[in-house]
């Protein structure tokens, strides 16, 4: 009978540590989904259906796992999940106010299938947070840097360099939620920003400093090193296999 039980509470706990939670912001979207599902379902079963499928990727989209963070000085984390989609040096924008030395910004994209909780980069303080108009381009493409509505965060670590990370906004992504504020502490992986529905990240990382990740890969916020700010590993150079 012990035994029968302790079967119970295993397969309960691998449950439970198998659920992922939904980030607060997407809640409202999810129970929204549910009660047009249960309508759906008394007015014709098939449409019900479509709607219980609906509600499922509403969940799946706003999930927000835990994420294992390396904590040292001098790491730069990936703030989103998605692909290392560019790795090039360019001069940051004047609104920054981080000098005209170029710096190597990766991009990273995120599809409708990533998840779209953003994390810090590294920690420290918010010295800037601006929000920058503009057009709702394709993500994937480069001149959404440049083009696209976005909101940057400069953030101004311990030993004193500065990063900035940029959410911009795509074709289907107009919401961009930041949940920071100038002058606020941040950690390293901590939890700062949305947004809905694709996208796409910019990091800036200090002059002379290289990316330690290459065009194609997969990042994981909080949890991918994409620089070494006290290594002086050159930059990587990548391959399709």
């Amino acid at each position: 009978m012990a035994s029968v039980t302790q079967k119970r509470q295993s397969l309960f706990e691998t449950i439970v540590d198998g659920f992922v939670p939904i980030h607060r912001d997407g809640l409202k979207f999810f129970m929204l989904a549910l009660v047009v599902t249960a309508l759906l379902f008394l007015l014709w079963t098939p449409l019900g259906w479509l709607g219980a499928i609906v509600s499922a990727y509403i969940a799946y989209f706003f999930r927000d796992p835990d994420r294992v963070t390396p904590l040292r000085d001098g790491l730069v984390v990936a703030p989103a999940d998605g692909r290392i989609s560019a790795i090039d040096k360019v001069k940051p924008p004047i609104e920054f106010g981080l000098g005209e030395e170029e710096r190597t910004r990766i991009s990273i994209f995120l599809s409708v299938f990533d998840v779209h909780v953003q994390r810090a980069p590294v920690a420290g303080i918010i010295k800037k947070s601006i929000y920058i108009p503009g057009a709702f381009f394709n993500a994937a493409l480069d001149k959404a840097s440049e083009e696209n509505e976005r909101r940057a965060l400069v953030i101004e670590t311990p030993y004193g360099a500065s990063i900035a990370v940029v959410q911009i906004a795509g074709l289907i992504a107009r919401r961009i939620l930041t949940f920071v504020e100038e002058g606020q502490s941040i950690g390293m992986g901590q939890r700062y920003g949305l947004i809905r529905f694709g996208s796409r990240l910019d990091v800036y990382l200090p002059p002379g400093k290289p990316a330690l990740v290459a065009i194609g890969q997969r990042a994981i916020a909080g949890e991918s090193v994409l620089a070494d700010l006290k290594s002086d590993e050159p930059e990587r150079e990548s391959v399709l296999n």
